[in-house]
């Protein structure tokens, strides 16, 4: 697709280009031309039957390049021909673009995501991640950043530490120790560390027994 066709079709509005798709296009890793023959295909609907030599007349382009374009975008999951037969039992082709909104909405929700990691210092998503051995979704992401605007990031990252020991990699579980650790009063690092130090002597102090001899009992 050629430069002055593109230009073409735009004057005539024969192609419709959301700006939100546009900003985005270049990260499907697909050229301008690729990107505007997709815009074609958009503005014939979800999916429309295949025909190559309709589209060949539309656009103004050899037979030849309208499936290269098609083989291009199909090879990167961009869209799909699927074949069915109609109520005449002819065997036609259908065009689907549907996995192209998916990657264009994934891509969107990863940049929305990073947008809010730098809102907080990136260290305490990372640190998160690796405790968990996962990466966080976009709800965990909002948990913490709550987190932060109350808590030092030691006790945030003492609190996911004590979840992980105890079997646990919940963001709600460690809402709930932050929570408790609040009422205590517990601020920072050191707080903290004095906190769990106090509670592991509690637990590994032997419970004393007083040894009463009964059959000795004089009364």
């Amino acid at each position: 697709m050629k430069q002055k066709q593109l230009v073409s079709l735009l004057e005539n509005k024969s192609i419709v280009v959301p700006l939100l798709f546009f900003k985005e296009y270049k990260k499907l890793n697909i050229s301008l031309e690729e990107f505007m023959f997709l815009m074609y295909l958009k503005d014939k609907g979800d999916t429309f039957t295949f025909d190559p030599k309709k589209i060949s007349e539309e656009l103004g382009m050899s037979m030849k390049d309208i499936l290269s374009f098609i083989s291009s975008l199909t090879d990167k999951k961009l869209l799909l021909i699927n074949t069915f037969k109609n109520e005449k039992g002819i065997v036609e082709e259908k065009i689907d673009i549907s996995l192209f909104y998916e990657k264009v909405v994934s891509i969107i929700c990863d940049d929305v995501v990073l947008e809010n990691k730098e809102e907080v210092d990136s260290s305490i998503f990372s640190s998160i991640e690796k405790e968990f051995g996962r990466t966080l979704n976009s709800s965990e992401i909002e948990f913490i950043k709550a987190w932060a605007s109350t808590f030092d990031t030691g006790v945030i990252i003492e609190a996911v530490k004590e979840a992980v020991l105890n079997g646990v990699s919940s963001i709600r579980y460690i809402d709930k120790i932050l929570y408790e650790w609040d009422k205590k009063g517990i601020k920072t690092s050191k707080d903290v560390r004095h906190f769990l130090d106090n509670k592991n002597k509690e637990i590994k102090e032997p419970v004393e027994v007083f040894d009463y001899d009964w059959f000795d009992d004089d009364e």
